[in-house]
């Protein structure tokens, strides 16, 4: 689905930079909220292209797998306050309102768009996982 999408280019290359395809691609079921590439571009300057050296491949990858939380979770799933744990094992507290669906500071920009191996929810800014 990410691959399709000219919106989330920039996230297909870090997947594939911090070498998950195989394993985003698995069965499943996942649930993404993929970052849009203008999320990508606003992180701060040096970011993202640092996080794509080979050298950093585990801190991208830990990046990466906090946006995914195993299992189908559609909009209708999520409740106010909620937290979902991620793969990496840090958690996301999810806010339901009038204005919309976030997940930590980020907004949900699209929901429920149906993947081969589970749902993706495009977001409009990259989650940093907390640090240790």
């Amino acid at each position: 689905l990410a691959q399709s999408s000219e919106d989330l280019s920039t996230l297909v290359e870090a997947v594939a930079a911090a070498e998950l395809v195989e394993t985003l691609a698995s069965d499943g079921p996942f649930t993404v909220f993929a970052p849009t590439n203008d999320a990508f571009a606003a992180l701060p300057a040096g970011t993202l292209e640092t996080l794509l050296e080979p050298a950093n491949q585990e801190d991208l990858a830990g990046v990466l797998t906090y946006h995914v939380v195993p299992g189908a979770v559609r909009a209708e799933d999520l409740e106010d306050g909620m937290t979902v744990t991620t793969v990496n094992g840090a958690e996301l507290t999810i806010g339901v309102s009038d204005a919309g669906v976030s997940v930590n500071d980020a907004s949900v920009v699209t929901a429920d768009l149906e993947a081969a191996n589970g749902v993706v929810h495009v977001i409009d800014a990259v989650l940093l996982p907390p640090s240790e």
